[in-house]
């Protein structure tokens, strides 16, 4: 069936997308967004996984594509007690719970489902309450073919379709997906992340990895400690227990942030933490969280410290490790965009075989960056399939030569976007550009590649780097303050994140022809 669904795909993509079908194209795309979401949500598991990847970089495809590909987000549904029973007798010879049991108590409805697994709350024999997180069977049954499949669709797009290069990141996604189906390599990078954090004083406070039992888990169950809190993804519910809430004295639906106290630092800390702690992964520890989407965060009261907040960072399936190398090359180009030192942007960009360095700089940042004043086509002109050609084109252009490409960028840009997304989403309370490349540029003088004279001159390009940095705070703080005016006046105000994601569809629509709607560069 899965064959069958791909190629009906392709061939109405190669029939159909012609100039001599100009006035066709929008009901095409409609009909192959569908036909997509159709193939993602019937088969689940990986599909999933993979439509997911594909969202978080929907940015550039058509509209009904984007929409469906945000559908993909939505909880998956669950699987029955008797299937999770079956895995444990699997897995450990005994069912979950009861006197020959692994648990003292283990609650039949899951408290949470995605696509590859689900995680129920159970209560060890010892007393504590963990998180179980439980692979669904039909996923490691046909990972080998979902992924093969994946291949073959990758090659039919590269090379008979679209003529764009996208095969040569099929095996590094693929290895690493296959990664994510391994619970106890999960339990590894979870305690790898730990140490890290530990060993981290600006950080070792704030975020919290929790606990795993490396005794309870196996490649398909993983056994952590339980966290109390409020989700991310709650907005409301974070921005009450932050203090932030402007409606607090209205009435209100129930909220899980209802069991706690307020807490300091309001959803500014959060953000801030959040942004830390990923830039630290990029830049200093060469290892990187690839999906820190809301759901995976919590906040919570901290367990020692009364009225202070605490980061909790959850799902450690799917990480990157990045070479000195690269982190060196991605520290430099941070530090290029935002001192407008385009010579060191190009030259990274030429050593990773990138041809338009302004689209992938305007990539990075979130924002519109121009080296050169270039006259575009006047895409009023152009029909559905020009503008399509033209973009195609540019896309090449892009990907110059892919076999110097850091695969990382993949998963580095999907955790970027990410974050932009998790900061837009409260308002932009912090500067994340700024943020992002304090530590990008901090990582050059503490480099281990560096001999002394070196890293004492990053010194000094360092603090020369900071006070170029004045200007992008006069301009995250103009804009907090129309924001604040804005509120003050009942209207809705635009943040900094608003204001990037703005100048990227002006930028979008000036360079590609394409509209695209609010929130289409938001993790």
């Amino acid at each position: 069936m899965r064959p069958l669904q791909c190629a009906l795909i392709a061939i109405d993509y190669k029939l159909n997308f012609t100039h001599e079908n100009a006035d066709g194209i929008p009901a095409l795309q409609e009909r192959v967004a569908q036909r997509v979401y159709d193939l993602l949500t019937s088969n689940g598991g990986l599909y999933i996984k993979i439509g997911q990847a594909f969202a978080n970089n929907a940015a550039l495809l058509p509209r009904p594509m984007q929409e469906k590909f945000a559908k993909l987000f939505d909880d998956a549904p669950q699987v029955p007690y008797s299937t999770v029973e079956r895995v444990f007798k699997a897995e450990f010879g005994r069912a979950p719970a009861g006197p020959d049991g692994v648990f003292a108590i283990f609650e039949e409805q899951a408290a949470a489902s995605a696509s590859i697994a689900q995680v129920h709350r159970a209560k060890l024999k010892t007393g504590e309450w963990v998180a179980v997180k439980i692979q669904k069977p039909d996923v490691s049954k046909q990972v080998e073919w979902d992924l093969g499949a994946f291949r073959a669709v990758m090659w039919i797009y590269e090379h008979w379709l679209f003529h764009l290069p996208v095969c040569f990141a099929v095996d590094f996604i693929n290895d690493h997906l296959r990664r994510e189906l391994d619970f106890e390599s999960e339990a590894r990078n979870a305690v790898r992340t730990a140490e890290f954090v530990a060993k981290e004083p600006r950080l070792a406070d704030r975020v919290y990895i929790p606990k795993v039992y490396p005794e309870l888990s196996t490649k398909k169950v993983m056994v952590a400690e339980w966290i109390d809190g409020v989700r991310l993804s709650d907005r409301r519910g974070i921005e009450r227990l932050m203090g932030d809430d402007a409606s607090a004295s209205e009435p209100r639906a129930p909220s899980p942030a209802d069991r706690f106290p307020t807490l300091k630092g309001g959803s500014k800390w959060v953000m801030q933490t959040m942004v830390d702690l990923f830039s630290a992964q990029i830049f200093d520890w060469s290892w990187v969280h690839c999906d820190p989407h809301p759901g995976n965060i919590i906040v919570r009261p901290h367990p020692a410290k009364t009225g202070q907040a605490q980061f909790v960072l959850l799902d450690h399936g799917l990480y990157v490790r990045v070479s000195p190398r690269f982190q060196q090359q991605y520290a430099r180009l941070w530090k290029g965009l935002l001192s407008a030192d385009f010579g060191v942007v190009k030259s990274v960009t030429e050593e990773w075989g990138i041809g338009t360095p302004d689209l992938f700089a305007s990539a990075t940042l979130m924002r519109p960056v121009r080296f050169k004043e270039v006259e575009m086509p006047d895409f009023a002109k152009m029909d559905d399939y020009e503008r399509g050609v033209y973009m195609k084109e540019k896309l090449k252009g892009f990907l110059q030569d892919t076999d110097r490409m850091p695969k990382e960028l993949i998963f580095i840009g999907r955790n970027m976007r990410i974050v932009q997304g998790n900061n837009q989403l409260f308002g932009s309370p912090v500067n994340r550009i700024r943020i992002t490349a304090y530590w990008a540029s901090r990582s050059l003088v503490t480099s281990r590649q560096l001999s002394l004279a070196q890293r004492l001159r990053e010194a000094w390009n360092h603090v020369v780097f900071l006070s170029v940095m004045f200007s992008i705070d006069v301009l995250f703080w103009g804009t907090r303050v129309r924001q604040w005016v804005a509120r003050m006046l009942g209207r809705r105000g635009e943040s900094f994140e608003d204001e990037l994601e703005r100048s990227m569809r002006n930028f979008a629509k000036s360079n590609f022809g394409l509209d695209m709607p609010e929130g289409a560069f938001e993790g």
